[in-house]
């Protein structure tokens, strides 16, 4: 497969033309780094050094990327002058563990907080809402990018439903189900129409609904609607692909039990469909049981019907 065939000319160049622009508003075109007498790669290298002990040249040309030649003589220059120590490896008799010296902080130092004066100037020129979604938007573009992405942060945050919430699960779900079950638009127009009856009519004293929210982004939600005086019925649940496997799913099912026996419901009911099948494991797992099935077609399908009940 060839580069053009993975990737299309567009988002090629949009890459490109993002890794410019930033290149631009950080400064790595100047040949030094913050006007100093070090490099781009060699201040990468100090920064290994300083934040990090028990490395050896084979770790850090590893962890940089950096051509094993190249990132000897950066060493050996940095030994030259004081800035860089070596010792013998205790685990590997071939092999020195670099540390950075005194003298090696003392000119790491100006370059730590000109890159911190910098990056808070880039920033400050933000409002805090778009500070954030720039932040969060880098964690994102690392995390898909990266070869070894770090392990899912299970941090995220219930919280109440807010203005701009309902457009948005509606299009995140006719956009999901449409990805992973090949779900028409009469889905969307479906969750339109249960979410608009659920505004309009919004009783909070019998009635709830709980957004999941993470890094700034809704990931999932549940409502709860009074169906009678004795039965509530759960419905909508979905958590985006990014936050699977951090239990959102499971907690918002929970926060919708809780809040049905405080209320003094007798029975928690949803409906759903045969291929949903994790979200059918969510509600076996809380207790649900089965207790309909129906044939239907709906949303461009043949699927199967469900109705759980949960006696509380």
């Amino acid at each position: 497969m060839t580069v053009s065939s993975a990737s299309s000319k567009e988002q090629i160049a949009a890459v490109r033309a993002f890794n410019r622009f930033y290149t631009r508003q950080i400064g790595l075109l100047e040949e030094r780094l913050h006007r100093s007498a070090f490099s781009l790669t060699e201040a990468r290298v100090l920064y290994e050094l300083a934040h990090r002990s028990g490395l050896t040249a084979t770790d850090l040309g590893r962890d940089l990327g950096l051509d094993a030649g190249y990132l000897s003589r950066i060493l050996k220059k940095f030994e030259s002058r004081g800035l860089v120590a070596k010792a013998p490896s205790p685990a590997d008799a071939r092999q020195s563990v670099l540390s950075i010296t005194e003298a090696g902080r003392e000119a790491f130092e100006p370059l730590e907080r000109a890159s911190r004066e910098e990056v808070a100037g880039l920033l400050g020129r933000l409002s805090a809402d778009r500070r954030e979604a720039v932040v969060a938007a880098m964690q994102r573009v690392q995390g898909l990018l990266g070869q070894n992405p770090e392990p899912k942060k299970a941090s995220y945050l219930l919280r109440p439903l807010q203005v701009g919430d309902i457009g948005w699960i509606i299009h995140r779900q006719g956009v999901l189900y449409a990805q992973e079950y090949g779900w028409d638009e009469s889905y969307e127009a479906l969750v339109a129409e249960i979410l608009a009856g659920f505004v309009k009519s919004f009783d909070p004293k019998h009635e709830n609904a709980w957004i999941a929210e993470r890094e700034g982004e809704v990931v999932g939600s549940v409502f709860l609607v009074r169906k009678s005086a004795e039965v509530a019925k759960l419905r909508l649940l979905f958590v985006e692909p990014s936050a699977r496997g951090l239990g959102i799913g499971r907690r918002l099912v929970d926060e919708c039990v809780g809040f049905a026996r405080e209320k003094g419901y007798k029975t928690l009911t949803l409906w759903t469909n045969d291929v949903l099948v994790s979200a059918r494991r969510i509600y076996q797992s809380a207790g649900f049981e089965l207790v309909e099935e129906e044939r239907h077609h709906s949303f461009g399908k043949d699927l199967v019907g469900q109705t759980w009940d949960l006696a509380l």
